[in-house]
């Protein structure tokens, strides 16, 4: 019975140094890691997923709505631990600044195939026939397609919401195109407006980005855009790369989550079949993420036993 006790003793003891060495890979689990969670959809599905899968390693976590160009101030004070879906043609002033401090850490692709850029109704050709080149923008009958009360001479351009940040203005100044650059309300509202004018042959010109669901369901063409100079560089849109970004303490934070985000990737596929049943109201974000999770573990797990071995 001694010798029984003693080796249940050691055992339990072995079982102690293993929990112990398990709890320092994770580090903070007992502290939450807090996930932006930004406007548009895709961006929610990505931190939704990468919440989950943390969730699935041991660790707490937190969604902070967050506006696009604010929520790297929230980074770079830790207030956000990290952004799993951030575009990096479109970070504003503070991301690069916070960068070069090493306030934020990049740690490399989401793995999303991606485009940028102008987008209109395919219809749109038979009216303005030298698109799809940004040349089309130039004709006055094309322009005048294009104008509404609020914006005559010039043609009406549907840009991104302000708070999301934009280069159309600058691209249309850059080009001298007689265009008036209007924000949207919100993706939502971009997306009923490129719906409607699909619908009732209302010629439009937008900015928008792929994946995204919507370009499933609208045959649109993509505007070959005004070729970079070295002037104009910055101002071009070209496809961009999609990171994800953590704060410079996270690492020794939550030395697994790290890992664990670093591995993270979601396909363009995957997330426009999830933007797509959210749409079309068969999911909330909640459960087409659950659903991933549920029927990719073969995917996902790797990640985690990666990370916390």
């Amino acid at each position: 019975m001694t010798r029984t006790l003693a080796l249940g003793t050691t055992m339990l003891v072995a079982l102690s140094t293993l929990s112990a060495a398990v709890a320092a890979d994770l580090g903070a689990a007992n502290e939450p890691i807090r996930l932006a969670m930004l406007e548009w959809s895709g961006a929610q599905i990505s931190s939704q997923l990468a919440g989950k899968v943390l969730e699935k390693a041991g660790y707490k976590v937190e969604y902070v709505t967050a506006g696009n160009y604010p929520h790297f101030t929230g980074l770079a004070d830790g207030d956000i631990s990290a952004s799993v879906e951030v575009w990096l043609n479109n970070v504003g002033e503070v991301f690069p600044k916070v960068l070069a401090e090493g306030k934020i850490e990049d740690i490399g692709t989401l793995g999303l195939t991606t485009n940028e850029g102008w987008i209109y109704p395919k219809f749109m050709e038979d009216l303005c026939p030298a698109l799809p080149s940004w040349e089309a923008l130039k004709d006055p009958a094309c322009v005048g397609l294009l104008a509404t009360p609020d914006t005559l001479p010039n043609g009406r351009f549907l840009d991104y919401p302000a708070d999301w940040g934009s280069r159309a203005a600058t691209i249309i100044a850059d080009n001298s195109l007689p265009l008036t650059a209007v924000p949207s309300g919100s993706e939502g509202a971009m997306i009923a407006e490129l719906r409607a004018a699909a619908s009732a042959k209302t010629p439009l010109v937008m900015m928008f980005w792929a994946p995204h669901f919507i370009l499933a369901e609208v045959d649109v063409g993509w505007i070959a855009m005004p070729p970079c100079t070295e002037d104009t560089n910055e101002h071009c849109i070209k496809a961009p790369d999609v990171d994800k970004v953590v704060w410079s303490g996270f690492a020794e934070k939550w030395p697994a989550a790290y890992e664990i985000l670093k591995a993270f990737r979601v396909t363009t596929e995957d997330q426009q079949k999830m933007m797509l049943a959210l749409d079309n109201q068969s999911g909330t974000l909640e459960s087409v993420t659950d659903a991933w999770v549920a029927e990719n573990e073969a995917i996902w797990k790797p990640w985690i036993d990666a990370g916390v071995n």
